[in-house]
């Protein structure tokens, strides 16, 4: 049995796979090497991603030499299927997570020609990898035994159709399968009253599973331009809800690098406001409407009443709610190519970033106008929120990057703090809601007058980071998309410019320049922001510029990996950089996609369209 890898798989070559409690990632190679469990921020169980000799891993694979390795989605699921293709024979497997609520993981291997040979390897090393559990053999079932730090004893079973042994405290096996035969590996926490699955299990599970996803994705709306990939990210951005409590998780992992080697190794294996009302706002223009409602009632039992600064809301939670996230590393792991440390937790949860309440207001615009007016409840505390919004929108903060540096007055934040207070007017006019529009139009126009006179810099002609600067923010590509600005001011046209030519790549986009005037606090430098590169291309075909914003989406789109997924950031030879796959890149690659697929298909004869035609350069932009 040959050792485990001295070196992590790219962060990029990685399938997932999950049951919308948790996600494990799936190498090409057949190695489950990320794996929290029961839930996305429960504590490790395979963690060689970022530790490939002490975070453990579950591998299946064909043994034979020399055979390529490929994978697939079964179309339109969240079923992986590994395929092993060599001159002698092609072995699959198949992996899933059942959505029957069980947290097993399900994998069938089959050869599909000639004889394959198949191996197994399981070393699991929960709670983050801090110890090695007990393993043993009952009658050829693996039995995992541990116990948590507060001394609650765990248990896991491997149910297998292949013979296994024990090596070095780890659970081994191979078996040889002519065409057509298969062998199953179920991996399923020690829970009483679900019985012991066998291939019956499998082959119905997976008739379930593949059931689930075909449904889920038939309910919605999808743009003719690039449907299967906007279809993969919509199912990524599935992965990462709880169907137990409605939570939205920004990312399936934490620790991996935005520069490998570097200290930006962060957790976002939790609920942020910002990134679940951007997943929301995704997913309702594809007409997914029960997310939004379960996020929005999940929120309303976390708010608060306000206390002086203090709203009343987080930035983030737990995925069941918690409002306490501490941050801590985790010394005994290497990290991923060395990147050091790796933090679990994260101690931005309780910093103050007031661009939240625009991301979610909008959120909830975009379902009331769907499902109608909101609850007299779940509206009060709404109210409430923009009430305190409307005193206290000045307050410098963090700002969208949750900066570790010190407070400012981001732009960021008042361009949301706008949004919020817009889209509260908007519903309340529109539903008959109870509401001080009087005061909340007068705060409104006056945040509007705030960014225009005091976020233009005319020395440099755009809108810049915060208050008084110079320096450019790739926010500031927001502006159109969320109606502040009509794309065509010449204010905007400007601000579009000096970011092209500031921080554009290519098709990859900086997030901002670190310098003296905007130090965030960490050192060395990032990747390029995926998020922002997709606001790029829908910012460029807002403003007119169709064609430019449809090749750039085709060069972003050369960057996705082998299934379509992507991490936070891109490096520009192409690796994934950050935490993976990341919620923000999926779902602004699908507003980006559907803003290009409407006015690709428009009518250009229509005047009510004339906001997408191709327009000529006569600024010399490009």
């Amino acid at each position: 049995m040959p050792p485990p890898n001295a070196t992590p798989n790219p962060i990029g070559q990685h399938g997932v796979i999950g049951d919308l409690k948790t996600l494990a990632l799936v190498a090409p190679d057949g190695r489950i090497d990320f794996l929290c469990h029961p839930n996305v921020d429960s504590p490790t169980l395979f963690a060689s991603l970022l530790d490939p000799e002490n975070g453990g891993e579950f591998r299946l694979w064909a043994m034979a030499e020399g055979m390529g390795q490929k994978q697939i989605y079964l179309p339109d699921t969240n079923i992986l299927l590994t395929r092993f293709l060599g001159p002698n024979g092609i072995g699959e497997i198949s992996d899933f997570m059942p959505l029957d609520g069980s947290g097993r993981i399900v994998r069938r291997a089959k050869a599909i020609m000639g004889r394959v040979t198949f191996a197994l390897h399981l070393d699991p090393r929960p709670e983050y990898a801090s110890l090695r559990p007990a393993v043993s053999l009952d009658e050829g079932t693996a039995r995992i035994a541990w116990s948590r730090d507060d001394g609650t004893p765990q248990t896991m079973w491997l149910h297998t159709s292949i013979p296994l042994r024990i090596e070095d405290n780890t659970v081994v096996g191979e078996i040889t399968l002519s065409e057509g035969e298969t062998v199953y590996a179920i991996l399923c926490p020690g829970h009483e009253g679900w019985g012991v699955p066998d291939m019956d299990y499998v082959r119905s599970s997976f008739r379930e599973t593949r059931a689930y996803w075909h449904d889920w994705v038939s309910r919605g709306q999808y743009p003719t331009f690039w449907r299967e990939l906007v279809v993969r990210s919509a199912l990524t951005l599935k992965l990462l809800t709880s169907a137990e409590h409605g939570s939205i998780a920004a990312a399936a992992t934490f620790g991996l690098p935005e520069v490998v080697g570097g200290e930006r190794n962060w957790d976002y294996r939790f609920c942020w406001v910002r990134d679940s009302a951007f997943t929301l706002y995704a997913l309702s223009r594809l007409n997914y409407y029960d997310e939004a409602e379960a996020f929005i009632h999940f929120l309303m039992e976390r708010v608060t009443v306000s206390d002086g600064d203090r709203s009343g809301l987080q930035i983030m939670y737990g995925m069941d709610g918690r409002a306490q996230i501490p941050e801590a590393e985790l010394p005994h792991l290497s990290g991923y190519g060395g990147s050091k440390p790796v933090r679990v937790g994260n101690g931005a949860f309780d910093q103050r970033q007031m661009d939240i309440f625009g991301e979610f207001m909008d959120a909830v615009y975009i379902a009331t106008r769907a499902r109608g007016k909101p609850s007299y409840s779940v509206w009060a505390k709404l109210a409430g929120l923009i009430d305190w919004l409307c005193v206290n929108w000045r307050l410098p903060d963090r700002g969208i990057w949750e900066s570790r540096g010190e407070d400012k007055e981001y732009l960021s934040s008042r361009l949301m703090c706008w949004v919020a207070i817009d889209r509260a007017i908007r519903i309340a006019t529109r539903e008959s809601m109870p509401a001080d529009l009087v005061a909340w139009r007068q705060q409104r126009d006056a945040i509007q007058k705030t960014i225009v006179e005091e976020f233009w810099n005319p020395e440099i002609g755009a809108f810049t980071q915060f208050r008084g600067g110079d320096t450019l923010d790739a926010v500031v590509l927001l502006m159109p998309l969320v109606r502040f600005i009509n794309p065509r001011d010449p204010m905007w046209v400007s601000t579009l410019k000096a970011v092209r030519e500031n921080l554009v790549h290519d098709c990859l986009v900086k997030r901002y320049v670190n310098g003296p005037e905007n130090d965030d606090g960490l050192e060395g430098e990032e990747g390029f922001f995926s998020i922002c590169s997709f606001w790029y291309v829908e910012a460029l075909a807002r403003t007119g510029y169709v064609a430019e914003a449809r090749l750039l989406f085709e060069k972003l789109h050369s960057y996705a990996n082998h299934l379509g997924l992507y991490a936070e950031e891109l490096s520009t030879d192409g690796q994934h950089l950050g935490n993976f796959p990341q919620a923000l890149t999926h779902l602004s690659l699908i507003s980006a996609a559907i803003w290009l697929n409407r006015a690709l298909t428009a009518d250009r004869s229509d005047p009510h369209h004339a906001g997408f035609q191709m327009i000529e350069d006569p600024d010399g932009i490009f």
